[in-house]
């Protein structure tokens, strides 16, 4: 009776062996067949029937992310919003109410009131844009501080560059607009 080989094994730190592999048997070539659906659709004749598949697969692939993102599902989302670090940020940045979103309405009040060319209209949409912006910045800085210590928080490790960009690219998106959808509802000035 011929033995089988061992599965190699790699000595961890703590004492305990891991066994190094997928940790179970391949499965055979026919069982692998079974579980393909359908026949194998025959190869395009031309470059259009190509361009067409490919074309149509993409849109597959861009419905079942677009499905996973609203649903929330962290397998089918893009890998930008995959990922629990991602999540605690969104959280954080839908648990406030946010001035950035502002930004877009006055800067169109802006482009009318230059439209009517009227200075005094024109003056004060300059001072309700200068004055958006400046609370804007105020609001991003205080988004910035409440992601940093939310992030080093829970997870010490990790780099803080990428997730405080995506926090604060967020901000300035209506809450209604917004995928992944909030969890959260909004609680207050500081999200407490």
């Amino acid at each position: 009776m011929s033995e089988q080989p061992e599965t190699p094994t790699v000595p961890s730190t703590a004492g305990s062996r891991i066994v190094a592999g997928k940790g179970r048997p391949t499965p055979k070539r026919s069982e692998a067949q079974k579980r393909r659906s359908g026949p194998v659709p025959p190869p395009p004749a031309t470059r259009k029937e190509a361009a067409q598949r490919l074309r149509a697969s993409q849109a597959e692939q861009r419905k079942q992310v677009r499905e996973g993102t609203a649903a929330g599902d962290d397998s089918r989302m893009l890998r930008r919003d995959a990922g629990p670090v991602r999540a605690l940020v969104r959280d954080v940045v839908d648990r406030r109410r946010n001035v950035a979103v502002l930004l877009l309405p006055a800067a169109l009040l802006l482009l009318i009131a230059q439209l009517v060319a009227e200075p005094a209209v024109l003056s004060i949409a300059v001072s309700l844009w200068s004055a958006t912006l400046l609370a804007a910045f105020l609001d991003l800085m205080v988004t910035l501080v409440l992601l940093r210590r939310a992030i080093s928080a829970a997870f010490p490790d990790e780099k803080l560059r990428g997730h405080l960009f995506y926090g604060l690219i967020r901000t300035t998106v209506f809450r209604r607009f917004r995928m992944p959808p909030p969890r959260v509802r909004p609680g207050g000035l500081f999200g407490r």
